[in-house]
């Protein structure tokens, strides 16, 4: 099959902050590059499937809305995750005909958007990734309002869904599960218990690489230094102030605090939609025999 002339789709405006983003940079943290790729990771692969791209295409990221997308020629759109405003394709494939304007207002609730076209957003790879880490600085830079995209081409066929039958992340309490991490013998029971037992608020500090919660502080049961070691997505790392960082897409290949927890991988994507104000219920992941 020959592939389409150019197509391109033009970016009028971004909304607080849009990136592209795609499964990321595996394997390469023992050289010091962290994964990076989608926040939730499950709300991108769903955008690709739904039109007919590989599971690692490239989309971008919207966080809270306000971009706004002109199709250059006819083009197929999608968004999934938090669902904006005005958004017409949401879990739907739409056709977006040359000139027309895909454009996303705030969501209801969660707080990132992904929006795939069909064959993906053809930028040049870094280290085998499209994905923006905005830690490291690898990657495309940050989408800004102006910029031209490419855009690749599909051999997979269309997967001819109308609706995927996805739910909106949530807007109020999130509880997800949660197991020991390898410096859980640096606190006490009683720490653990107030770990899982309080609801930790989500802070506007929050991005990219991390949650930053808040709600009493947890108490070191040991005094002392670690080196650091390394750290993955998941990770509830605990600094010096006692308030538990939860550790998403670009998080540091390492840390020299103690890692108290890990919150199970397929919740991370959760809480990668959780908006500053909402509050992170931790549940004990091995009572439900995880």
């Amino acid at each position: 099959m020959t592939p389409p002339a150019t197509v391109t789709v033009t970016v009028l405006e971004t909304g607080p902050l849009t990136t592209v983003q795609d499964a990321g940079r595996s394997g390469r943290a023992a050289l010091g590059v962290g994964r990076s790729g989608a926040c939730d990771r499950a709300s991108c692969r769903l955008a690709n499937r739904l039109v007919g791209n590989a599971a690692n295409a490239a989309a971008l990221e919207v966080t809270y809305g306000g971009l706004a997308l002109r199709a250059d020629v006819d083009v197929v759109v999608v968004t999934t995750g938090a669902r904006c405003a005005g958004g017409t394709a949401h879990n739907a494939p739409l056709l977006l005909r040359a000139g027309q304007v895909l454009r996303l207002g705030p969501p209801a609730s969660g707080l990132r958007t992904y929006v795939a076209v069909r064959g993906g957003f053809d930028v040049e790879p870094v280290l085998g990734s499209r994905a923006t880490d905005v830690l490291s600085g690898l990657g495309p830079p940050v989408v800004t309002p102006g910029l031209v995209l490419s855009v690749g081409f599909s051999e997979l066929p269309h997967p001819g869904v109308d609706l995927a039958p996805a739910l909106d992340p949530e807007s109020g309490d999130l509880a997800v599960r949660v197991t020991p991490g390898p410096r859980r013998d640096w606190f006490s029971d009683e720490a653990w218990a107030s770990l899982l037992g309080q609801p930790w608020g989500v802070t506007s500090d929050s991005n990219r690489v991390g949650l930053r919660l808040e709600g009493q502080a947890l108490v070191r049961g040991r005094e002392g230094e670690l080196p650091s070691e390394g750290m993955v997505r998941g990770a509830l790392q605990v600094p010096a102030s006692g308030q538990p960082v939860l550790f998403l897409a670009d998080h540091p290949v390492t840390g020299g605090y103690p890692v108290i927890g890990y919150v199970d991988d397929v919740d991370v994507d959760r809480c990668g939609q959780l908006r500053p104000g909402q509050r992170l219920l931790l549940r004990d992941g091995r009572a439900s025999g995880r």
